[in-house]
This record gives structure tokens, sequence and C-alpha cells, in this order.
């Protein structure tokens, strides 16, 4: 097995998630663990299209099915299926700041600038994450990087289950705070200083809020989600589904 490949126990756990299958109709995909692995070397190593190794295929026809993949949510679908084994006792939200390449900002034809904006970085995108118990990504949603953190909180916890939601103080605010308990959950959440009452919080469950940063940690090791190299916002979110996976997979 080649670096930044499936193994087979991974493979085993997605062929029966993605099309292309001999008994899905429509076209049978040639190889779909190859090009699974060719858009996975794409992924972790950063590297153009064109620069796709020739085993993989002709780069053209593996970015043009990439996009159809998007297009038609098969990440997606592949990610939440992966998911099912979640543990719910702690869900944590958090954000990270992606880097925006320029050529993320340009190019000919269709919209311009999706989910891009200006903050202290720079032209940034920002990832919303809801991760459970391990620091295991549940649910993203995808902003410019000026917006703010709790404003994309609400759709994050939509039709969850907890014990006990975790985020720090960017997310100290009343209405989310009713939106958890009406989930039955316990808000571990720092008050922000300009609170007039500081609401306590459990410091003891606090710490378990590491476990997301590390989880952006390991996702930023794949460096198309370390930095933004996609104008459209489609393939990008693709890729972020991709690279979700395979923490799943681990």
């Amino acid at each position: 097995m080649r670096r930044y490949e499936l193994g087979e126990a991974q493979w085993s756990r997605i062929a029966l998630l993605v099309p292309g299958k001999t008994a899905d109709p429509g076209r049978t995909g040639s190889d779909n663990r190859l090009f699974v692995n060719g858009c996975l070397w794409v992924l972790r190593s950063g590297a153009h299209w064109c620069d796709l190794p020739e085993r993989y295929g002709k780069w053209k026809t593996v970015h043009r099915r990439f996009s159809r993949w998007c297009h038609a949510g098969v990440w997606e679908r592949v990610f939440e299926a992966l998911t099912v084994d979640r543990d719910n006792q702690y869900l944590m939200i958090d954000s990270t700041i992606v880097r925006a390449h320029q050529q993320a900002a340009t190019g000919k034809g269709g919209a311009r600038n999706q989910a891009l904006g200006r903050s202290r970085g720079g032209l940034t995108t920002k990832v919303h994450m809801l991760a459970d118990t391990f620091g295991r990504p549940l649910r993203f949603r995808i902003t410019p990087g000026q917006a703010s953190d709790i404003a994309s909180a609400p759709a994050l916890l939509e039709g969850q289950r907890g014990k006990a939601v975790l985020a720090d103080k960017a997310y100290d605010g009343n209405d989310l705070r009713g939106q958890i308990a009406a989930m039955d959950a316990e808000a571990v959440i720092p008050s922000k200083r300009n609170r007039k009452i500081a609401i306590p919080h459990d410091a003891l469950i606090y710490k378990h809020r590491n476990q997301i940063e590390r989880c952006f940690g390991r996702l930023k090791h794949f460096r198309r989600f370390a930095t933004r190299y996609d104008r459209r916002i489609i393939h990008f979110t693709g890729f972020v589904h991709l690279a979700a996976a395979m923490i799943w997979l681990r």
C-alpha cells in the first residue's frame, strides 16, 4: 500500500457506500478504490490536480469525477454513514480559520469569492465543526473567515442529542444556551467578561474540549484542508468531508 492510500480494512468500510458498483444503475466505475486513493493523494499532498501521479489515471478524468461526486453529495453521505457509531455523551463545537490561496479567489466563469472573507489572517474561510466525545467530526458549516462563531452554532446543534455541549466563551449567548437547554443538555460554556452575572460551568468537563482542538490539528495534516486552493466552495466542502471520513476510518 502506498502512502496516503486506503488499507483493505478501511476500503471495506466504505466500498458499498460509493456509486459506480456493478449493481448500481448507470455506468460502472472502472476502479472506485483507485479513484478514491487518487483524491486522497491530492487532499493530503495539496498538489495541483495536474500533478496527480499517472497510476491514478488521467488527472482531468479524476478531477471531473471528483467534481461529480461533490455535486451529488457522495462525500458527505460517506462521511455521515461513518458517524453512526458516535459517542453523544459530550458534544463540542468550535471553528478554525483556513487561509485561502490566491487561486481560490480567481478563475473564469461562475460565482467568485464563495465563502471567502477578510479577517486578520487575510483572505480566509472559516470551518465550523461539531464533534463527539472523542473529538471526531459530526457536522460542518463553512462560512467566510470574518463570520462569528456563535451564528453557526444553532445549525450545528439542530436535531442533535447529548448530555452536555462544550464550547469556549465565544459561544456564550442566551439564545444558544436556551437551545442547549431544550436539548436537555448541560451548557459547559465559560461566561464572557461582559456578562453581568457570570454563569458557572463544570471546569472538569470543560477540560474535554481539547479533543475538538486536537481534531482540527489532525484535519490540518491534510494540506487541502489546511489551505483552501479550491475556488468553488462545493469542491472545498468535498475535501472537508473526505478528510473527516479519514478521521473516522483510523
